[in-house]
């Protein structure tokens, strides 16, 4: 498989309390394990199965992710913006690859 590429959409600043709003998507085929290739075969399940999202290191978001999800999963969460930090996103798959993406957030 072609590796999957994150991406994220994090305000770059806000307020002392305001409720800002985070975009995921990555792109990843997401086989189901269900469909047959061309001989009738069966082809292997091969999805991300789990997503979560630290801010300073405490996990603000997390989902297990079953094979029904459509490709190129795409995640959006509001979270409360209390302090300065950084948000790392991960992304795990089937195969055992882990897909990180950080992004910082300064708060005034």
């Amino acid at each position: 498989m072609a590796k999957s590429k994150p991406r994220v959409k994090v305000p770059k600043k806000a307020d002392k309390g305001e409720v800002i709003k985070i975009k995921t998507l990555i792109s990843h085929k997401m086989e189901s394990g269900q469909r047959k290739d061309k001989k009738g075969e069966l082809i292997p399940r091969q999805i991300i199965n789990h997503f979560s999202a630290k801010f300073n290191g405490e996990t603000v978001f997390e989902v297990d992710i079953q094979p029904a999800i459509s490709a190129n999963p795409y995640m959006e969460f509001n979270m409360r913006a209390e302090e300065s930090g950084e948000f790392e996103f991960i992304w795990v798959d089937d195969d055992g690859s882990i897909y990180t993406k950080k992004q910082p957030l300064e708060v005034s």
